[in-house]
């Protein structure tokens, strides 16, 4: 199959290989984290303060990480990232196991993570253009994609089986081993013939300017940033928030109901990864990533109507394909006309743009589904979405951007 094609590239089927596995093991510990809280505290605002220790760190840290990834050897740092998520998950699983583990573990091991991942995620993006000719850089973005949400859609359900058959301290420590295999499927690459960045002669801050300079004189770039920044608030809040009040209130559905929708979006991202990750170049990529997002948000917004439940299966999975090919263009079009040199700082600002509303997305419509109900929300969410969408066309830098 031709998605599989970069995989006859040694180096980047080591780090795929090593990702897949421990992102598998990622979303599992997610699993038996949550349920670790649940049973120890019965706490809602403990569960939702251990995603703030994730999330906070990575976001104000992410354009120094994407500077010091265009700074220093990029498998290094990944490897240095693996060895410590590793040893720092290890060390709960031995807590767990000892009845010793609290809550400030937790809450440091997560905030431990997200300092991790702002450098870890842009040193991954960054690299893969090292290791892979520009004609299988599409097949090897599909590829990363097809891994993370393999994961979403089998860490879960492992990560319960583990915790129910094993226990909670078990699924730590498999997750902490996942981190070691990584590390592991990552050391060969260290005695490869990977460009190592030049030495910056500024200081880390003006590197951090450099990157934000460039971003600021490619409108292409901005502009679809801004875009992206906008629409995790209007597509993803209603996705993650108002959802459950939908097939609870709207639907008058129970939890298994919400179980299947919410398994169908991934599958969907799946297999546009199949099937877009075949070709060398997708074409029109400004129109393309546009366009798709504009078909993605009136698939969701179909939620919001009483509509047979077989249309919304097609639907969620019509949204999983069209935002994998906006993904998959977006990513194609960084590694292709971004130097490397400043590959990383951009990958951080473009991750930085598309998650530091988020928050905001999330109370918006968290408040707009307590005020109007949750079928608006996914209404007015997929109009707002698909009017960005159509709007970012009208700029001739998106419109003839190829």
């Amino acid at each position: 199959m031709s998605t599989l094609r970069s995989l006859k590239h040694r180096s980047f089927a080591l780090l795929w290989s090593g990702q897949t596995l421990s992102r598998l093991g990622d979303f599992a510990y997610e699993i038996a984290l949550s349920w670790w809280i649940l049973e120890k505290t019965g706490s809602a605002e403990l569960m939702g303060l251990m995603w703030v220790f994730v999330i906070t760190p990575s976001i104000l840290l992410l354009l120094v990480g994407g500077a010091v990834v265009d700074r220093f050897p990029r498998v290094q740092l990944m490897l240095i990232s693996d060895v410590g998520r590793a040893l720092a998950v290890l060390l709960v699983a031995i807590l767990a196991y000892l009845d010793q583990l609290q809550i400030w573990h937790i809450y440091a091991t997560s905030f431990f993570f997200g300092v991790v991942d702002a450098f870890f995620t842009p040193a991954y993006n960054a690299i893969i253009p090292q290791i892979v000719p520009e004609q299988d850089l599409p097949s090897a973005n599909a590829l990363t994609s097809i891994s993370v949400n393999l994961g979403r859609i089998v860490g879960p359900s492992l990560g319960a089986g583990l915790v129910a058959w094993l226990g909670t301290s078990s699924a730590f420590m498999i997750n902490g081993v996942s981190f070691l295999v990584s590390a592991g499927f990552l050391f060969p690459l260290t005695y490869t013939n990977i460009p190592r960045p030049e030495p910056s002669q500024n200081h880390i801050l003006a590197d951090v300017r450099a990157g934000l300079a460039f971003v600021a004189r490619t409108p292409w770039l901005w502009i679809s940033i801004l875009i992206f920044s906008l629409t995790n608030v209007t597509l993803i809040g209603p996705y993650v928030v108002a959802m459950p009040f939908l097939v609870s209130d709207f639907m008058k559905q129970d939890v298994q109901r919400l179980g299947l929708i919410l398994s169908i979006f991934p599958v969907g991202y799946v297999v546009g990864s199949l099937w877009l990750g075949r070709y060398p170049k997708l074409p029109r990529r400004g129109m393309l990533m546009n366009l798709t997002l504009a078909l993605a948000a009136i698939m969701l917004a179909l939620y919001g109507l009483h509509l047979p439940l077989w249309i919304l299966i097609l639907a969620a999975l019509i949204n999983g394909i069209a935002l994998q090919g906006g993904a998959l263009a977006w990513t194609h079009l960084l590694q292709e006309k971004v130097p490397n040199e400043q590959l990383g700082r951009v990958f951080s600002i473009d991750q930085l743009g598309s998650t530091s509303l988020m928050p905001i997305g999330m109370f918006v419509a968290g408040w707009a589904t307590g005020l109007i109900g949750p079928s608006p929300v996914f209404l007015i969410g997929g109009a707002l979405t698909a009017l960005a969408g159509f709007f970012a066309i009208l700029h001739p830098a998106i419109r003839d951007l190829d």
